[in-house]
């Protein structure tokens, strides 16, 4: 497995097959996923990972395992993906944690140091995030990513909100 970066108290590096059992702990929860039309199951899951990988071979970037330095613990993803917006491909920074590591900054820290790397690695000029407008973390991660709010929208017959930040904007303190 290619490690990506690292951050303070984080490694992401590319998943694997092997990582299924950790991000089912975040997938399959009902509570976790409140904000998908339903949890995944194990089969989706492993598919969520091939198709991470297959991201890995396309783009040269996906969603990554988010791995706690200090015990070596997988505790989600967090990465980049093409996501169709208005007909467009744009980048996207997810993230997903697990719910017993969740309020501790690691998305947060995550979301962060894959929008620096996707900015200084791929060039892009912009990048985004989006989720459910009532997913009231997520907002604020992307927004103490240096993201801005750009509006609300439909996507696969969901409401989701839109944030973005252009290359050299600079994070909120």
């Amino acid at each position: 497995m290619k490690k990506i970066l690292e951050t303070e108290r984080l490694l992401l590096r590319e998943l694997t097959i092997d990582d299924a059992s950790d991000l089912a702990e975040v997938l399959t929860d009902p509570e976790s996923m409140r904000f998908y039309p339903a949890p995944f199951d194990s089969g989706r899951v492993v598919a969520w990972i091939r198709w991470c990988i297959d991201s890995y071979r396309q783009y040269g970037y996906g969603l990554w395992a988010v791995v706690l330095r200090q015990t070596n613990e997988c505790i989600g993803d967090c990465g980049i993906s093409m996501q169709k917006i208005d007909g467009e491909s744009v980048p996207e920074i997810g993230y997903h944690i697990k719910l017993r590591h969740c309020r501790r900054g690691y998305a947060t820290e995550a979301a962060i140091a894959v929008k620096e790397y996707g900015f200084a690695t791929f060039g892009f000029d912009r990048i985004i995030s989006y989720m459910n407008p009532k997913n009231v973390a997520s907002r604020r991660v992307a927004e103490k990513n240096g993201m801005t709010f750009v509006r609300e929208f439909e996507k696969n017959g969901m409401p989701e909100v839109l944030y973005e930040i252009r290359s050299g904007a600079k994070p909120r303190p």
